[in-house]
């Protein structure tokens, strides 16, 4: 969905982000087939769609703050950065380092969906990562071991991520996943 919508947005005809560019003077540009404008569009995408689903889990994570924490410190004349400093942050602290967890355990399985329909011929340089090239070469081309082999090492490399930033999680805060 957000691919789509972002398509509508930046088509050569009626996308409102060349309308804007054209009122601006300038000649509408094609985004999805010029190779320099692939990562913002995927940073932009990825924002857009990551927002809602960290800020729940923060929000969360937050909800589950002790309330009395805040009002005392409130007596205690705590300004609200100081009470982000040195009580919402410590206390979200767990539920960060998890995700940061899952985060390093998802670097090289990035959204394959999302860069596929975001790909051409015309950008595959740029535009190709680990995914869509075994995809390529193993559906689409057909060499099934080559790319099982590379999906293997991929996950391998995935779980090594995993269980050191876990290692480290454990050794350096009271976090961890295991």
């Amino acid at each position: 969905i957000v691919i789509g919508l972002l398509k509508e947005f930046t088509t050569m005809n009626g996308g409102i982000v060349n309308e804007i560019i054209e009122i601006f003077g300038r000649k509408p540009i094609n985004f999805f087939a010029e190779p320099g404008w692939f990562r913002p569009l995927y940073l932009i995408s990825g924002i857009w769609s990551g927002v809602g689903y960290g800020s729940i889990i923060y929000l969360a994570a937050i909800s589950g703050v002790n309330p009395e924490l805040y009002e005392s410190s409130v007596l205690d004349g705590a300004t609200r950065i100081q009470q982000i400093r040195y009580i919402t942050i410590p206390s979200i602290a767990p539920t960060i380092v998890i995700m940061f967890i899952f985060a390093m355990g998802g670097i090289l399985g990035n959204d394959f969906t999302k860069i596929l329909l975001m790909q051409s011929p015309l950008i595959y340089d740029t535009s190709d990562v680990i995914s869509t090239y075994t995809y390529r070469l193993g559906i689409l081309g057909g060499n099934y071991s080559y790319t099982s082999a590379i999906g293997l090492l991929s996950s391998l490399i995935s779980i090594m991520f995993i269980l050191f930033t876990n290692w480290v999680s454990r050794k350096y805060t009271e976090s961890s996943l295991f």
